[in-house]
């Protein structure tokens, strides 16, 4: 398999009962498979040294910017999206095969950021409370508001139309 960022090939490394490859002796970024990266993603996670200090070779050049094709998919240009709540590391996932490609360093990063499952769960929760409560709370204001409009809007056509309004009771609809 080819690297998706300098073309090197990459080297299949058994760590923790999965296999991940590594650009060895190229730009060191690494190459997860479905589900994978979650089995190393945290710093109480063991992960063997390959992974954390891949040997790379300090000329290559890679263009971080550059939009990078998946190894595995033929023809599928993969997605570059933030990897954590912080949105301090970015990484690039295929939509097809939902592998993920971590640029050197980018694992280290990674795992120092929460020191558990929980503390990055608190810090989702915090990040979608501040961005979203004050917009979600006025959304619900103005649903009440439209619901008793709509039920004095019904009461309305009760007192207009009594009979029509008979749950059973007329010969046409649905009700």
């Amino acid at each position: 398999m080819k690297c998706p960022a300098c073309g090197h090939g990459m080297t299949e490394t058994a760590v923790r009962g999965i296999n991940v490859d590594v650009c060895k002796g190229g730009c060191g970024g690494l190459w997860f498979d479905w589900f994978e990266l979650k089995k190393v993603d945290e710093e109480h996670e063991s992960v063997g040294g390959d992974l954390l200090h891949a040997a790379r070779d300090p000329h290559v050049q890679v263009d971080y910017a550059a939009r990078r094709d998946c190894p595995r998919c033929d023809g599928i240009v993969m997605m570059r999206h933030f990897a954590s709540v912080k949105r301090e590391i970015e990484v690039d996932e295929c939509a097809r095969c939902g592998g993920f490609f971590l640029d050197h360093g980018e694992l280290n990063r990674l795992r120092s950021q929460y020191g558990s499952e929980d503390e990055r769960q608190q810090a989702a929760e915090s990040l979608f409370a501040e961005l979203f409560d004050a917009g979600l709370e006025d959304l619900h204001d103005d649903s009440e508001e439209q619901a008793e409009r709509s039920r004095a809007f019904a009461r309305i056509f009760r007192f207009v139309l009594p009979s029509h309004w008979l749950p059973g009771k007329q010969k046409w609809g649905a009700f």
